[in-house]
């Protein structure tokens, strides 16, 4: 997606050779703009889905999810990483290792908000060691769900995640394929 890769060229900071920050657009700040854009390309993309509700994990994946679930009009359910007074105790859990943030993290979704034999499609910000996406897939499996398939607005290719849903047979798209950080630039994957 054109639109987004000049926005990650042109605000994206790389930090270090395995992370790039795109808070200023993605997962602090979010521009409203190119999440919509973010959500019609999705739509398009999974169009032959027959999805009934969208997953993701809080907090950077909700944008793009919600954005996607309102051009798809479906329901968006997000994996809590905190457990509230409020969520009951029937919930799915899975643990999810955090790379960027070097914890775990126990990610939580109300059994209420996910059923047996619906057909789901999972939208993340990124995918680089599949950490997060695997959670989803655990609950999704334990819920007695279907994969229709995983969303990824920015894929760092460089990393073990992609292969590790290939392996599984689950169908990944991605936004932006992003195969090396270089002389201070992002190189993407050409497809």
């Amino acid at each position: 997606m054109k639109l987004l890769e000049d926005r990650i060229q042109k605000d994206g900071l790389i930090l270090n050779d395995d992370i790039l920050k795109v808070d200023s657009f993605l997962n602090h700040q979010v521009d409203p703009a190119l999440m919509m854009e973010i959500g019609k390309e999705f739509a398009r993309i999974f169009a032959d889905t027959n999805a009934d509700r969208i997953l993701t994990v809080e907090s950077s994946g909700i944008a793009p999810a919600v954005m996607a679930g309102y051009v798809m009009d479906l329901p968006v359910v997000f994996a809590r990483k905190h457990k509230s007074l409020t969520l009951p105790d029937n919930v799915y859990t899975a643990d999810v290792f955090s790379f960027t943030k070097q914890v775990k993290n126990k990610i939580i979704i109300d059994k209420r908000f996910l059923h047996p034999d619906e057909n789901i499609l999972i939208i993340d910000d990124f995918l680089a060691n599949g950490q997060a996406v695997y959670g989803l897939l655990d609950i999704t499996k334990a819920a007695g769900a279907n994969i229709q398939g995983v969303g990824i607005v920015i894929e760092k290719t460089f990393q073990r995640g992609r292969k590790l849903l290939d392996e599984n047979n689950i169908r990944v798209e991605a936004l932006a394929r992003i195969s090396e950080f270089k002389d201070g630039k992002v190189v993407f994957t050409e497809d």
